[in-house]
């Protein structure tokens, strides 16, 4: 089959590669209908997240149709489902808790010892995200081999297109718990860091949870007009400086809650971004984490901070006294994909919900690799790319 594979920084191919096969019995096989470039996807194309392989199978964002499956699964030959990007087993303490981004299984034993050294505890399974998160392979792909397929998939109801119930996969329900993890009140302001996809979910997720005010930052124009199409107020930190622009907004006091869908590649011209780059260019730190610290800086003394952006390694300069004097709470962690997905697709089904509006391109999975360059170096324009292995054209094709 044909699949987008990994080969170093700013490097990927469409390579041909074995077809996967039922390995486990709770196996299924997915041929993939669409597949989407992530921002996450944009850390491993940069370099940023180890224990990446040359070859590996790159996506975590897919849906597709059933072809084969295990005597363990509980999908049939011939379904439409949408993939969560975690992989979890759906009988160990966490996953019974719903916490199925913590799963102990969905991780193979032989890469637990990565995580148990970098962080305490081995992480869960993600697909196509490296061999710390178990070295499985994506979905930018013609086939993809689905572990533990009768806790993740979903099925999609008939009359629903893919592109309504792709962002299930990851970034409709990562905005959700964004927003659900700033534990929104009814008249809450809430500023959120960063209109790429996950933000801009986040955006519309705090509306449906009650929040009177919504305030956007970001500098790329056309992702700050989309903001606003939800009732965003947006601030672009090019023009204004942010901390004094929400101070003015707020009356003085801060916004209730702060939602930092930026991460560890964190832009702009400020001081501690560009020693947090000079040290990253050394090897002497990892992440940029410019954001999280304004984020903390400006969210109102006994405020909560929602932290859905990927950070991977250690960091400096981080704010822990006026974390602590402010008497703030943090929330953060990947996604429990699964425990969203059903209440997400029927707000879909009922209309509450479109996500259609942040595709700005498709494109064939042959042009993949033109993608991801498109992506990285232009994420005014570029705000949401989907691929499809059965696509006509071999060229980008905009979003009316």
């Amino acid at each position: 089959m044909r699949a987008l594979t990994w080969h170093g920084k700013h490097d990927v191919r469409v390579d041909t590669v074995d077809d996967p096969e039922i390995l486990n019995p709770r196996d299924a096989i997915i041929k993939i209908t669409s597949t989407a470039i992530c921002g996450s996807d944009l850390h491993l194309y940069d370099g940023y997240i180890p224990t990446m392989k040359a070859g590996d199978i790159l996506g975590h964002e897919f849906m597709g149709e059933v072809v084969e499956t295990g005597p363990g699964s509980t999908l049939k030959k011939g379904q439409r489902v949408v993939v969560p990007f975690t992989i979890a087993c759906g009988s160990c303490y966490h996953c019974g808790k719903h916490q199925y981004s913590a799963c102990d299984n969905g991780n193979p034993a032989d890469n637990q010892d990565i995580g148990q050294e970098m962080y305490g505890q081995p992480m869960s399974g993600l697909f196509g995200y490296s061999h710390l998160t178990g070295g499985y392979a994506g979905g930018q792909a013609e086939y993809v081999r689905v572990p533990f397929s009768d806790v993740g998939p979903i099925v999609v109801p008939d009359g629903l297109t893919d592109e309504q119930v792709l962002f299930l996969s990851d970034i409709l329900p990562t905005g959700w718990q964004a927003a659900e993890n700033a534990d929104i009140e009814p008249g809450d302001t809430v500023a959120v860091w960063g209109c790429g996809p996950v933000g801009l979910f986040a955006v519309q997720s705090a509306f449906l949870m009650g929040a009177h005010r919504v305030i956007a930052i970001d500098h790329f124009p056309h992702r700050l007009e989309l903001a606003k199409r939800f009732g965003a107020e947006t601030i672009n930190f090019e023009e204004s400086k942010t901390y004094e622009a929400l101070m003015e907004m707020t009356g003085g006091i801060g916004p209730d809650a702060v939602v930092d869908a930026v991460g560890l590649e964190a832009h702009g011209f400020f001081v501690d971004n560009v020693v947090d780059q000079i040290k990253a260019s050394l090897f002497l730190g990892t992440d940029r984490i410019h954001s999280i610290r304004q984020a903390i800086h400006a969210c109102r003394k006994g405020g909560r901070v929602s932290m859905p952006a990927v950070y991977g390694g250690f960091v400096d300069k981080f704010p822990l006294g006026a974390f602590m004097e402010k008497g703030l709470t943090l929330k953060t962690g990947q996604t429990s994909v699964q425990h969203y997905m059903p209440a997400l697709l029927n707000a879909i089904v009922e209309g509450q919900i479109d996500t259609t509006f942040l595709i700005s391109h498709r494109m064939s999975l042959e042009d993949a690799p033109k993608g991801y360059k498109m992506f990285h170096d232009n994420q005014n324009e570029v705000t949401k790319i989907v691929l499809k292995p059965d696509f006509v054209e071999s060229s980008a094709s905009a979003n009316p």
